[in-house]
């Protein structure tokens, strides 16, 4: 199954990488907890309320989700896991990024020279599509390519 979603590219550019989804508010902070306080290479999900992703590696993937919630810190999450070499490549938002989100991103990117690529407004039907494990291809100008 290949299915292609054009959104509003907010960090543009162009990876290819496998999905992990949440069809939840994505809590930074919590789901980051354990990656952010430790020395790895590894960022497994540590947030026991999101039952989809938690214990699940998600640095060098690409997380796939409507919007985040949560925590003021998230710009400082960001920057602290690019810095220890375990962030995702990317994150794809179903809804329009909130304006946290989109602030830590921008300045983790900014700080580190680093950029975790995040398009936004990819539609609830993204959501519906994406399953954990996919092949994702992002491209610079806000398009994706799913194959499943």
């Amino acid at each position: 199954m290949k299915k292609q979603f054009t959104g509003r590219p907010v960090l543009p550019g162009n990876v290819e990488g496998e999905a992990r989804v949440s069809r939840k508010g994505f809590n930074i902070y919590a789901s980051f907890f354990t990656s952010i306080h430790i020395k790895s290479d590894k960022a497994i999900c540590a947030d026991g309320g999101n039952k989809e992703l938690f214990g699940k590696e998600l640095a060098g993937k690409i997380i796939c989700l409507p919007k985040t919630v949560g925590t003021t810190s998230g710009g400082a999450v960001w920057q602290r896991l690019i810095n220890l070499g375990n962030s995702p490549i990317a994150v794809l938002f179903s809804e329009q990024i909130d304006s946290l989100a989109a602030g830590g991103l921008i300045v983790a990117d900014i700080w580190t020279d680093k950029r975790i690529y995040v398009i936004d407004q990819l539609g609830d039907e993204f959501l519906d599509t994406v399953k954990n494990n996919d092949r994702i291809k992002i491209h610079q100008d806000g398009s994706i390519m799913i194959n499943g």
